[in-house]
């Protein structure tokens, strides 16, 4: 989802620009499919996946395990980062966890060597981060072929193209990918070269910062000038395997980066005049945007956290290839996204994958709530921001179902469609007028969608209110006017990526070869609405209960099955919405759970009066002078009536506490005298 921050953002800002302004966009998207991380990782993968395919017993598991956990301690130990010194204690937890299930498998009566071979597995999973990473450390300089390589970084690529499909995000017009760009990767570090900003040192070439610095018209970090000479987040951008001692001991300056890379044994490697290498991490950016976009471009995207070193580093390198100062004209960072309030990091393992956000809402859903929140600002993905997100869907989603029943049962052509405005129509009117220059207003902002949304919002509620105003008085709402607004706010959704197709009105109905399936059925609700509120009719006049239990049964359970939603309102035709049915579903379950909370609440305060009651019933049984010797907590003496004299402490009672309390005693007094004349009248009645 953090990665989702960035791609529907942008997927919303790009149909911005061209469904709404008409721009022409040409949209490049790049593809690392080389760098440390991916190196590394596809190492792991494919040691791992080699020594379970050996199958090594159950001995040689527990001890390459015990190896493996050796270094980490000593990592865990030095660690400083509290999210990644937690990380590591939850590896190591959850090791210690596998190994103990493992001990209690052999140690129980039933260890067979299918339960063992089961535990055995478990262990290998649970252990699998720690033991990848030992392996490489063993055996990583010997993985030689690229092919390894390039496996992982497709297989992922091809994961993302899926959930972009599920997302209803717009495939970018060019692709490109770092490995089919090499040789040009090559041909512009040469250029850097021959420009005087860079220079080869043991077979890598590191971009100089200091030259580029000094030279005129040019200053290195544009973007974030305070970062300059942050060493932490340079290490972070040249990559894990790109920190050694040696290494950094090729550099220059501390603030150099690498434009190539020397490739070490375990990594790929390509020629270059170099010698044996691979690009560095930046370099790949910049030369497949420039290599289709030329030497400037208007819009550069990214997220918030690669705005130094690499975005940095992107426009220093691209500048001293080019000799210019304007390789990007806009630069747009999206903010980060966060779960519950808590960072999300994919290192971290705190993270929720595109696929499972999708199985708890849909892809328009997870849309309303980027639309939301301003593209640059944080975003927070929680129950409460998904709950406002699904308000907002279905406010919307409501009133289309709403116009749609009104233009059926209205007429479409002829005198009898055009209906005289009258001040009501004139007011919703002017609300439309400006609300449209609002959701302009705020588009022009910056992009602002959160408030172009609200506008919408506004502008649908003061058409509910107008429809219903309308109803109460039994007038019909004008159609026209209704269908002009539900027109309007679906085409602004269609350009905010949340309405998927070419629908006039509303979010799209059905799936499959069913292109409307609203057009397909509707026909036939309405003949058998028409034919239920005609029974109904008939059934109330005659009084047939069992009739009218009937049609109730219809509108409540059988047609919300179907994804039907039957509205019924008084001396006006049912009113047809087409819902989905897990809609409709929860609308029933819904209404069942609140009206059983009803039920509770009402049978409590029933207990509640009958507890009440009951308590002052058995209070008039209670003899005056009995009262309050029951509360010795309070009271230590009484006279002879029963009244206390001297507090719980032995302290003598004051005047004034005395005569508050001559008056309940006189309250009760009454009280009991009334009971015993009741239960002497009820004796007598009895005797009688």
């Amino acid at each position: 989802m953090g990665h989702a921050r960035s791609y529907i953002s942008f997927d919303i800002l790009r149909r911005v620009l061209r469904d709404y302004f008409k721009y022409d966009v040409f949209y490049c998207m790049n593809i690392t499919d080389i760098d440390d991380k991916i190196i590394k990782r596809a190492r792991q993968t494919y040691l791992l996946d080699q020594y379970r395919q050996k199958k090594p017993h159950l001995q040689q598991v527990l001890q390459d395990i015990t190896e493996a956990l050796k270094p980490f301690s000593v990592k865990l130990h030095n660690e400083t980062d509290p999210d990644k010194k937690a990380m590591f204690e939850r590896f190591y937890a959850k090791v210690n966890s596998g190994v103990a299930n493992l001990e209690t498998v052999k140690q129980s009566g039933s260890g067979d060597d299918e339960a063992l071979a089961v535990a055995k597995e478990q262990l290998l999973d649970d252990s699998q981060d720690i033991l990848a990473d030992w392996l490489d450390s063993q055996h990583g300089s010997g993985v030689t072929d690229n092919s390894i390589f390039s496996e992982l970084p497709r297989k992922f690529e091809d994961e993302y193209h899926s959930d972009m499909d599920a997302l209803n995000v717009l495939p970018a017009d060019v692709l490109t990918r770092v490995s089919e760009y090499v040789p040009e990767i090559v041909e512009f570090v040469q250029k850097i070269i021959d420009n005087g900003f860079a220079y080869d040192s043991n077979g890598s070439v590191y971009f100089d910062t200091m030259k580029f610095s000094t030279a005129e018209g040019h200053y290195y970090a544009k973007l974030v000038p305070e970062a300059f000479g942050d060493n932490k987040a340079l290490q972070e951008g040249e990559g894990d395997l790109s920190i050694s001692a040696d290494r950094l001991s090729e550099k220059r300056s501390p603030n150099d980066f690498a434009l190539w890379k020397a490739s070490k044994p375990g990594e790929p490697s390509w020629d270059s005049p170099w010698g044996k290498g691979r690009p560095g991490w930046h370099i790949e950016c910049s030369v497949m945007a420039s290599s289709i976009l030329g030497e400037s471009m208007d819009i550069h995207t990214g997220g918030h956290d690669l705005k130094f070193p690499h975005h940095d580093n992107e426009i220093a390198q691209s500048e001293a290839y080019y000799s210019n100062d304007h390789w990007v004209r806009y630069f747009l960072h999206s903010g980060h996204l966060t779960i519950e309030g808590c960072k999300m990091s994919k290192s971290l393992k705190n993270f929720i994958t595109i696929r499972e956000a999708l199985k708890k809402h849909t892809a328009r859903q997870l849309r309303f709530v980027f639309l939301l929140h301003a593209w640059k600002d944080t975003l927070d993905y929680s129950e409460k921001t998904m709950e406002i997100a699904l308000t907002y869907e279905k406010h919307f989603s409501e009133f289309f179902l709403t116009v749609k029943d009104i233009l059926r049962t209205t007429p479409s052509n002829g005198p009898e469609s055009f209906n005289k405005w009258l001040e009501d129509e004139m007011q919703l009117n002017n609300k439309f007028f400006e609300k449209q220059t609002g959701v302009h207003e705020a588009l022009c902002d910056s992009v602002d969608t959160k408030k172009a949304m609200e506008n919408l919002r506004d502008l649908v509620s003061s058409s509910n209110s107008y429809i219903s105003a309308k109803r109460a008085a039994r007038i019909v709402p004008n159609r026209l006017l209704l269908k002009n607004i539900a027109i309007y706010v679906t085409d602004m959704l269609r350009v905010f990526g949340a309405v998927e197709d070419d629908t006039v009105i509303g979010f799209p109905q059905g799936t499959g070869n069913i292109t409307n399936v609203e057009e397909t059925v509707m026909p036939y609700l309405s003949v058998f609405a028409t034919f239920r509120e005609d029974v109904r009719q008939v059934a109330r006049e005659q009084n047939v209960v069992p009739v009218l239990k009937l049609c109730d049964e219809v509108r409540d359970n059988i047609l919300p099955d179907l994804g039907v939603r039957l509205e019924d309102h008084e001396g006006q035709p049912s009113v047809i919405k087409l819902v989905d049915k897990e809609t409709l579903q929860k609308e029933r379950e819904e209404k069942l759970r609140q009206e059983e909370q009803k039920r509770v609440e009402k049978e409590r305060k029933k207990q509640e009066k009958l507890k009440e009651q009951a308590a002052k019933d058995a209070q008039k049984k209670i003899p005056p002078q009995e009262m309050f010797k029951q509360e010795t907590d309070k009271y230590s003496a009484f006279d002879k009536k029963g009244m206390p004299t001297h507090d719980a402490a032995g302290s003598e009672l004051t005047k004034s506490a005395l005569k508050k309390l001559a008056k309940l005693y006189e309250a009760q007094e009454k009280k009991y005298k009334d009971y015993l004349k009741s239960e002497d009248a009820a004796s007598g009645a009895s005797e009688q």
